[in-house]
């Protein structure tokens, strides 16, 4: 049976969705399965003909799952490689690769698009709110959310309030997480927030002990889910999460917190220059088929 309030209270949301990579197509499919509307936009009709197909297969996994609503139907999916198609959303999730320019340029636009009172939110893995409030027309309605991945099957989210972040987003940004069956947690802008200024460093170390021979790729991940609990070890989390937006990431922690532990390794680099990236590519630390 449709929840009548549960359907008002979604479709209260209008959602773009900017960039159709891993998190973005995670995002999207989350939306659609709590019925929001989203727009998808990309730059390349390509990446977006394979998101489409990635987030109906997405959409099907939740529901053998049974982790999105039975109570509502599904939102409408539309795409485009036009930001313009961003203007008439009451939010724009901005969530393209972690590289300062590429956001800026992105987030300028948009923010010169949207009406004000949009909620603006950053996918950012690492770069702080604050440096990207200076990038908006309206820094108090920017803040940051960190899906984690798949954004569809984990229930709690890092969300990161800058400095000019106001307490109407977050009122507008806690009613749209609660209408996707989310949770958030609360934390002050830094660069790599919490989760990732504790998980990089430690993926950065679990392939340097790869790379040194201590252990193989198996061993290492073994380990910390046998000894340490982990649901899943530090080097399949690397090839979930892209080794190529972990070594994005990883330099931009290395470069505004000076720490050596987020100097990317040489094995990853090697990874990236060889095409190596993880369960998108079909090989990184391990081999998907």
């Amino acid at each position: 049976m449709t929840d009548p309030q549960a359907t008002q209270e979604t479709h209260q949301h209008r959602l773009a969705v900017v960039g159709a990579g891993v998190m973005g197509t995670n995002i999207t499919a989350l939306a659609l399965g709590h019925g929001v509307d989203v727009t998808l936009v990309d730059v390349d009709e390509q990446v977006l003909a394979t998101a489409r197909r990635t987030i109906r297969q997405k959409l099907k996994h939740a529901q053998l799952l049974e982790t999105l609503p039975a109570d509502r139907p599904q939102g409408t999916l539309s795409t485009s490689t036009s930001l313009a198609e961003t203007s008439d959303a009451t939010t724009v999730v901005e969530a393209v690769v972690e590289i300062a320019e590429v956001k800026q340029k992105v987030l300028t636009e948009v923010s010169g698009l949207v009406a004000p009172g949009t909620l603006l939110i950053s996918n950012t893995s690492c770069i702080p709110i604050d440096e990207m409030a200076g990038w908006v027309a309206r820094g108090d309605e920017l803040v940051g959310v960190h899906f984690m991945n798949p954004a569809y099957l984990i229930k709690m989210v890092e969300v990161i309030r800058g400095g000019a972040t106001s307490d109407a987003t977050m009122t507008a940004v806690t009613a749209l997480l609660a209408a996707l069956g989310r949770t958030a947690l609360v934390v002050n802008d830094a660069p790599g927030f919490v989760i990732n200024r504790l998980l990089h460093p430690l993926i950065n170390r679990a392939a340097m002990l790869v790379q040194e021979g201590v252990a193989s790729a198996e061993t290492v991940d073994g380990l910390l889910e046998g000894c340490l609990g982990h649901t899943t070890g530090p080097l399949r989390t690397a090839d979930l999460i892209g080794i190529d937006n972990l070594v994005d990431s990883l330099r931009v922690l290395h470069d505004r917190t000076g720490d050596p532990e987020c100097d990317p390794c040489e094995l990853m680099l090697r990874k990236v220059r060889d095409g190596h990236h993880g369960r998108k590519t079909g090989r990184g630390f391990f081999e998907y088929r």
